[in-house]
């Protein structure tokens, strides 16, 4: 996917059902949180940290503020991570989340 593409399907969730969240430090920005609010959960899509930023306290930093602030209120809190991503499942787990379940897929055979 292109930037360009990226940057469009971006807007299309924040133009939905969809907020954000931006962190600066330094006035630069280091990461930012794409979320979807409803009743009883709170789905974050994306919590993405500039990658020269990384391994800097930036992500955990984003995930307690994010709890003490944007959502105060005791609702679950979702996240979805592919199993092949390792230092993203260390991180949710690092900061509290735990496995609630597992979706699988078969994929077609690729034509020759």
């Amino acid at each position: 996917m292109t930037i360009p593409e990226l940057e469009q399907r971006l807007r299309a969730w924040l133009a939905s059902e969809y907020a954000a969240v931006l962190f600066m430090h330094n006035r630069r920005l280091v990461a930012y949180a794409l979320y979807r609010e409803q009743p009883e959960e709170i789905y974050l899509r994306h919590l993405f940290v500039v990658r020269d930023q990384r391994r800097r306290g930036f992500g955990r930093r984003a995930v307690e503020m994010l709890r003490q602030k944007v959502w105060p209120q005791p609702r679950r809190l979702t996240v979805e991570v592919l199993l092949q991503n390792q230092d993203a499942l260390a991180f949710w787990r690092a900061v509290g989340y735990v496995e609630y379940s597992v979706k699988l897929e078969s994929l077609p055979p690729v034509k020759a």
